[in-house]
């Protein structure tokens, strides 16, 4: 990576502003936090205690909409993180003010201090140079590593970094140096397994990928939509109309390009959007007026994993099916399963490749699972992250 990282700044004894992406699934009635992204940061917050800085930690949380939202408040996030850490994380009730001033100048070296969600305020996402400032005013240092926001210019991302020396968290450099191997220079044969709803929330990363990649292999709703183009059969299934001439135009830029495409072969249909709708599996050719696709099938798991034992590395984004139903999530699930035990480089997209990952238990099974859902799709389309463009050169 060409940026600056927290090991090439002096740390010790300064006053040290963390930018985390603690966005993390929050039981409101329990209090339970999912800590998958609060260990992601882990080894940035301890690297920073070992070396005795002084540790202010802000993020998000949700969209709580520019105004404070008792259930959306930081606390619950700073008690998981305590445990997490083995040591206390105090938090405040705001991420400006006198309060927060006064609670940042009694830290000593190695404490750790959790502010409030930074949605509180309106003015983070309108990247605001005064609330800028604020938040500047209370470190001597600037460290992104909140990959998951980066391609967000908001004032803790990008307003913080015009007053105070910037550089990349850990997390950060670790998410920028796996997804530079997919873009840069991929291990070949290279194949990409992306999923999801709506082709055009992938069509910059095709387009900026389709060069590098030996297979293509397409699931989810976007494999809906190029079924239609083929001229198949597609019952309710979702299809944005406009979509389709662009799924025409990608399979014919796929085959100019010598890529190999592999869209399902069978799939899951159901007669309704329902967790709890009848449903069966058939060929692709042979869905019924009426049922719509849900997943793929066990032909198709089998299709995609023999082409997949074949490659040194593959990039994974976007679930097969409606995986929020259990009844349609085994085809993510079983694609989970197939990646972790490949014997090549698999780097997995963030958002719901994540949660599935992280269900069946297998994130250390991967080579890289990215903590950021659109970061890493802007940043596999060849965009600049306003997050990581503000941190110093190296």
């Amino acid at each position: 990576m060409d940026k600056k990282t927290v090991r090439d700044v002096h740390v010790r004894g300064g006053r040290v502003l963390v930018r985390a992406d603690f966005n993390v699934p929050l039981d409101k009635a329990t209090g339970t936090v999912g800590d998958t992204r609060l260990r992601a940061t882990m080894p940035t917050i301890e690297y920073l205690r070992e070396h005795g800085a002084k540790i202010i930690l802000c993020s998000h949380l949700d969209r709580p909409g520019g105004k404070v939202v008792e259930g959306l408040r930081m606390a619950p996030v700073a008690k998981r993180l305590s445990e997490l850490l083995g040591t206390p994380v105090r938090s405040v009730r705001d991420c400006v003010g006198q309060e927060v001033e006064d609670a940042v100048w009694e830290l000593k070296e190695g404490d750790i201090l959790l502010l409030e969600n930074l949605r509180f305020h309106p003015e983070e996402e309108a990247d605001d140079p005064n609330f800028a400032r604020a938040l500047a005013s209370l470190a001597d240092l600037f460290v992104n590593d909140a990959f998951g926001a980066a391609h967000r210019a908001h004032a803790s991302t990008v307003g913080v970094a015009i007053y105070l020396p910037a550089v990349a968290g850990l997390l950060m450099e670790k998410e920028i140096d796996s997804l530079t191997k997919v873009t840069a220079n991929p291990e070949r044969p290279f194949a990409a397994l992306l999923g999801g709803a709506k082709i055009s929330s992938k069509m910059g990363v095709i387009n900026n990928l389709i060069k590098k990649l030996d297979m293509l292999l397409i699931g989810g709703g976007m494999a809906c939509t190029f079924l239609k183009a083929k001229g198949l059969e597609v019952g309710e299934s979702t299809v944005g109309e406009e979509q389709v001439p662009l799924a025409a135009h990608l399979m014919e830029l796929i085959s100019k390009n010598g890529t190999k495409l592999f869209l399902p072969t069978d799939v899951v249909i159901a007669d309704a959007f329902s967790a709890d709708a009848h449903y069966k599996t058939v060929p692709v050719d042979k869905i019924e007026p009426g049922w719509r696709i849900m997943d793929i099938g066990p032909e198709t798991v089998k299709l995609f994993s023999a082409q997949l034992e074949k490659c040194k590395m593959v990039f994974w984004n976007g679930p097969m099916g409606v995986f929020e139903f259990p009844a349609f999530a085994e085809g993510t699930k079983a694609m989970a399963r197939e990646l972790a035990h490949l014997k090549a480089i698999t780097i997995a997209g963030g958002g719901e490749t994540l949660a599935a990952v992280e269900e069946e238990g297998l994130m250390d099974k991967m080579t890289h699972v990215s903590t950021g859902g659109g970061a890493s799709l802007e940043f596999l389309e060849g965009k600049v992250l306003p997050g990581v463009a503000a941190l110093q050169d190296k």
